[in-house]
């Protein structure tokens, strides 16, 4: 699948994004958004975006309706993307012109909520076709609009609470904080799980560099959350092909880099016995068959319309959506899901909303082949460095932190490029308190600080001015190094026969 990190109005390639021409139908929802804005962290799932409607109805793939949000570029398929390119300043306290009259009152939750949300409302840029291109908002991306659009349904409270029960786990924080606010049958997995039925996650990543940011371990992480909680069989799809075909990469960098970024992933922890990372250019053969059975059910203008291709695209763009495709169904790992013992095996797919139209098109054929519709949980946009109207690129070292960043380049980055949301002064700050919709420091606590009441504390200090933006940028900075150096430390131990036990074509623990 392609990256999700920042999408930009520029069709590329599919498993980044899915660009969908701006006079393409929409899905409609069966009924209207009604979720509040802003969740608690410790208490509730839907995000100051989750407000769609209770069972919205699910539109063809066909339609390609879909709403450009900040153009990001994702990165191979489920990452979560950063935020779009229009605006924003490098760091500082003096992004917000005008002073509020008074500080709002909210919680970190809330807070938190918000700030995701402010990400979502801007134009993103993707190097592959994306529902968002066409869809520029200002300021930010809508995303009970894309709700709206996308017919998708809201990760209300009451589901999170389901999630919890089910597992006998506590959510995770991106959970209980909106971060990930909508899905496709989220319930029905659920269900299927309870009685004792077995499915598969299903992830990927577009390797068109050497090294992750903290955009692209968003749904690697949730994705080990699922797979502990659930104990269940994992399959992660580096698209090397999908590089060579968007970028100007050769085969040969597209396998370097693909290999570099499969050690980042199982530094992350995923259990080897229950994963199976593989790659397009050597694990096709095994895909060919269902690839071109969905192939030959997608017609050249359906793949025009929901991912905004032309007839100037080459042919290669036209059929790469169907390999992204193929690995929501399990005939093809008959290695880890033999037909003969495990008859039917459901997929859920956690992704970021960009990648959306990729699966409602699969969605779309799935019943047509006699297969079962894969599920899907989607998250909120991670913001570039530079600010939610920003887009995270390599060809910009100082837009993301990366995983290969030191100490100093860390704090360097935080410090000179964040985009504040605080005032330009000390007095302002203490007066008037920052504008947390727009402060990246805070947005990024929200994901990577797991403390539920510390987060909170940090809200309403710097909401109101009795901390300053300086303080903030400490507190991340601090927990980014430390997140780093442990990521270093445990990536340095995965050796070239760890990747290769990892991508072996054998059975897997169902």
């Amino acid at each position: 699948m392609a990256d999700t990190t920042t999408p930009v109005a520029t069709v590329s390639s599919p498993t980044e994004h899915t660009t969908t021409p701006a006079s393409a139908p929409a899905p409609t929802p069966e009924a209207p958004s009604t979720a509040t804005p802003s969740p608690t962290p410790a208490t509730s799932a839907s995000s100051s975006s989750a407000s769609a409607a209770a069972t919205p109805a699910e539109t063809p793939a066909s339609t390609g309706g879909a709403p450009a949000q900040p153009q990001q570029q994702p990165n191979k398929r489920k990452g979560a993307p950063a935020a779009p390119k229009t605006g924003g300043t490098g760091g500082g306290a003096k992004k917000n012109a005008g002073k509020p009259a008074a500080k709002p009152a909210a919680s970190a939750a809330s807070a938190s909520a918000s700030a995701s949300s402010a990400a979502a409302s801007e134009p993103v840029e993707m190097d592959a076709p994306s529902p968002f291109s066409n869809w520029k908002v200002k300021g930010g991306v809508d995303y009970n609009r894309l709700l709206e659009l996308f017919g998708s349904s809201p990760i209300t409270p009451e589901l999170v609470a389901r999630v919890e029960a089910v597992t006998g786990k506590r959510a995770h924080p991106w959970l209980r904080r909106g971060l990930f606010f909508s899905h496709r049958e989220l319930d029905m997995i659920l269900n299927h799980h309870e009685k004792g039925l077995p499915f598969y996650l299903y992830t990927g990543r577009g390797p068109s560099s050497g090294a992750l940011h903290f955009g692209h371990l968003i749904p690697f992480l949730f994705t080990k959350y699922l797979q502990d909680v659930f104990n269940v069989p994992l399959v992660i799809q580096m698209t090397d092909d999908e590089k060579f075909l968007w970028k100007n990469i050769t085969l040969e960098e597209g396998r370097h880099y693909m290999r570099e970024n499969v050690k980042d992933i199982i530094a992350l922890g995923f259990d080897v016995t229950k994963t199976f990372i593989f790659s397009d250019l050597e694990y096709i053969g095994h895909m060919y068959p269902l690839v071109l059975r969905i192939q030959k059910m997608i017609t050249a203008n359906q793949v025009k319309g929901i991912f905004g291709f032309t007839d100037s695209d080459h042919i290669g763009k036209y059929g790469f959506p169907a390999v992204q495709a193929a690995p929501s169904f399990p005939c093809c790992f008959p290695h880890i899901f033999p037909p003969e013992k495990i008859p039917i095996t459901k997929c859920l797919i956690p992704c970021a909303i960009d990648q959306d139209p990729y699966f409602r098109m699969t969605r779309d054929v799935a019943p047509r082949m006699g297969l079962e519709k894969p599920a899907l949980i989607h998250s909120k946009f991670f913001p570039a460095l530079q600010g939610f109207s920003t887009k995270m690129s390599a060809s910009d070292p100082n837009s993301a932190i990366y995983l290969t960043d030191t100490p100093k380049q860390i704090r360097n980055k935080i410090n000179k490029y964040a985009f504040s949301g605080g005032k330009d002064t000390k007095e302002e700050q203490m007066k008037y308190g920052a504008n947390l919709l727009v402060d990246v420091p805070y947005a990024y606590l929200t994901f990577f600080l797991d403390d539920d009441a510390e987060l909170q504390r940090i809200h309403d200090d710097y909401q109101s001015g009795r901390m300053l933006t300086g303080e903030v940028k400490k507190i991340l900075a601090d927990k980014l190094i430390a997140l780093v150096e442990e990521h270093q430390r445990r990536r340095a131990l995965v050796t070239e026969e760890v990747v290769d036990s990892f991508m072996k074509v054998f059975p897997h623990t169902p």
